[in-house]
């Protein structure tokens, strides 16, 4: 296992900027995860940490060696591509026997170790099946299994399942922790894919044009978002964020929403920190899965507009224009669309933005 420090990382590519001044720990034995749009310099950070690019500026150091000049192949790193970039004229043995014949293993220990790599990713019936009548969702699977059977201290994967189908993404990410743990790789993870990151990394960093948004487990990102964007596209669906103004009143400070007509107060912890911070135009932010319905009188009127149900769950569009609620609940919810419902939050469920800078209000 490795422990990963990128410092004061910068790349450029002629005037364009990829990635601007980035900080971040990998952890020895974590599966970090590198989460973000297209273009938002995710894969040319993955590609700087194997030795494919070089930093414009700052470092990289694997436990304190530091990385600038060290070749990829002298590395010690295990790369899987989005196009799996096997050897289709070779079986799946030979894919699977390749780095480690390189590395001038005895042929009983790659014949034991490719035998444990195709029991370990369910290849066993097909090791002797050349690589080119595969399918997709198999040629990934291989070119995992081909990386990682060499033990590499630091296992990178861009986007390793993008192309493969919705069902064998839900297995992989299985295998791939399991894979992780059994291996004890230092990993990290380029995805594009909020789910894939949520439901494997350890740690998730959120990127977006080239810039380092923000750094925490699942749930630390989830609930507690440092900023707009973190915030909305963290989450399917995202949080809701309601325009808003801050105002004294005789139930404390309360958010003026403005076009849901209605002014709503603030729990005393979170009321402490907005006064603190001294701004009044905020957006006012909650996650569907906090929002409640409520008996008549006891809540927002909101006309269902939209119905989405989706197995286990139901995500409910309440309004329209400038005055819209997303919400989610269990599947056997009772509702229709045309119909009014009356919505409120679970305590505690608000968190308030900066609608200047966008970033989160919230205590030290």
């Amino acid at each position: 296992m490795t422990t990963i420090h990128l410092e004061n990382l910068v790349k450029r590519f002629g005037a364009f900027t990829a990635l601007k001044t980035m900080d971040l720990e990998i952890r020895n034995g974590e599966f970090m995860a590198l989460l973000g749009p297209s273009g938002c310099g995710k894969s040319t950070t993955m590609n700087m940490i194997a030795g494919m690019e070089s930093p414009s500026e700052g470092r990289i150091t694997f436990d304190g060696r530091d990385m600038n000049g060290v070749a990829m192949g002298k590395r010690g790193v295990g790369f899987v591509f989005q196009n799996y970039a096997i050897f289709t004229h070779m079986s799946v043995y030979d894919n699977l026997a390749y780095g480690l014949k390189v590395r001038g293993l005895a042929p009983t220990e790659v014949d034991r170790r490719v035998k444990a790599m195709a029991d370990f990713l369910q290849l066993s019936p097909m090791l002797e099946k050349p690589s080119a009548k595969l399918s997709v969702n198999i040629l990934q699977r291989l070119a995992i299994g081909r990386s990682a059977i060499v033990e590499p201290a630091i296992f990178l994967l861009d986007e390793p399942l993008s192309n493969v189908d919705a069902a064998f993404r839900a297995v992989m990410r299985t295998e791939l922790k399991h894979l992780q743990r059994e291996f004890r790789q230092t990993m990290v993870y380029v995805t594009h894919d909020q789910l894939e990151a949520m439901t494997m990394a350890d740690r998730i960093a959120v990127m977006d044009h080239g810039v380092l948004q923000q750094v925490g487990t699942p749930l630390e990102v989830y609930n507690d978002p440092v900023n707009l964007f973190v915030a909305g596209f963290i989450g399917s669906p995202g949080m809701n964020l309601i325009d808003g103004t801050l105002a004294e009143s005789d139930r404390g400070l309360v958010v003026d929403l403005g076009a849901m007509g209605v002014s709503v107060p603030l729990d005393a912890d979170l009321a402490a920190t907005a006064r603190a911070h001294g701004v009044q135009e905020v957006v006012y932010g909650f996650r569907p899965e906090r929002v409640v319905l409520a008996q008549a009188g006891a809540g927002l009127a909101m006309p269902v507009t939209f119905i989405e149900r989706i197995g286990a769950r139901t995500v409910v569009h309440f309004g329209d224009g400038d005055r819209r609620v997303k919400a989610v609940f269990d599947n056997n919810l009772a509702v229709s669309v045309g119909e009014t419902a009356y919505v409120a939050l679970e305590p505690g469920g608000a968190r308030l933005f900066d609608r200047a800078s966008g970033t989160a209000i919230r205590g030290a």
